[in-house]
Order: structure tokens, then C-alpha cells, then sequence
């Protein structure tokens, strides 16, 4: 029995209702594009020329790469409460190339986690959380559950044509 025909039997009448419903690219893309569109998120002026790590060659290709990482990073703190910018800095980590050396791991830029994270605190999205690290609020679980139902709607809109 094929996995598609496996998942397909299971999700016959379910109705998506949260984040963890929907695939993380789809979600990933539709949240970035209501980040963009909504214009709370500023932008800051160093977003075109700094690099993500310091495993990096270029700056990202991609000129809403900013919008694309809160969306990821607020749908991790959302599946996993406490994450914070040492979490952050791992997780978007990467081999860094030394030539003839062996590769090694390097963590990812400290400033753009801190400064996401203190933009989707402003936002109301998301708190400090007790115990360390981040967590989403009530408001937040709220705004990102309606774009999850509306990711969802507009993937079945894109099978049945």
C-alpha cells in the first residue's frame, strides 16, 4: 500500500483547523504573503546585503527571504513553545565549506533571530515565555490558525482543478 493512498484514506473528512494541519510549505508561503500584505513587520535597512550565516557565500536571492523566515520561525515556536534565538541560530545553521578542511557546523546569524523575534513581539503574535525562550499568544494562535484554514482551502481549490 503506497503512503499517498494511506494519508488519503485518513484525511477523508477531516477538516483543517490548525496549524499542524496544513503542509509546512504551504503554510510557510501563505503566513509569508500575509506578513507582507498585513505591513505590520518592518523591514529593516540591512535585509538586502547581510548574509544568514557566516557559512554564506551571498546575501539570499529571494527579496522577501525576511517574510519567508518569520513564517518559518513562528510556525516552529507555534508546533514547539520555548524556542529562543540560540534555538534559532541551530536550527537555520548549515555546513560551513573550508576548502580542503572538513566541513564543519556553524550556526546561523544571532541579529535576524533576535530581531524576528522582537518584531513578532511587538506584532502581539508572540510572548517571552517563563521557562526561557518564546511561546504564542492567544491572539497569535488565532491569526495563525485563520491563515492555516485559508492555506488549506486554497490547496483543495488547486486539487480539484
Amino acid at each position: 500500500m503506497s503512503i499517498e493512498v494511506y494519508d488519503n484514506y485518513f484525511k477523508g473528512d477531516r477538516k483543517i483547523v490548525t496549524v499542524k494541519d496544513v503542509e509546512p510549505e504551504k503554510f510557510i508561503n501563505a503566513f509569508s504573503q500575509h506578513l507582507k500584505r498585513q505591513g505590520r513587520f518592518e523591514l529593516p535597512k540591512w535585509a538586502d546585503v547581510v548574509k544568514t550565516s557566516k557559512a554564506r557565500e551571498l546575501t539570499p536571492t529571494d527579496p522577501d527571504w525576511l517574510y519567508v523566515r518569520t513564517a518559518s520561525m513562528v510556525r516552529k515556536i507555534y508546533i514547539r513553545k520555548g524556542m529562543g534565538v540560540g534555538a534559532f541560530r541551530k536550527v537555520y545553521g548549515s555546513q560551513q565549506r573550508r576548502g580542503t578542511c572538513t566541513n564543519t557546523f556553524s550556526k546561523s546569524s544571532g541579529k535576524i533571530a533576535r530581531y524576528i523575534l522582537q518584531q513578532l513581539e511587538e506584532m502581539g503574535l508572540v510572548e517571552q515565555d517563563e521557562e526561557g525562550g518564546r511561546m504564542i499568544t492567544k491572539e497569535g494562535q488565532r491569526e495563525l490558525d485563520t491563515v492555516a484554514v485559508q492555506a488549506a482551502a486554497e490547496e483543495e481549490e488547486g486539487d480539484e482543478n
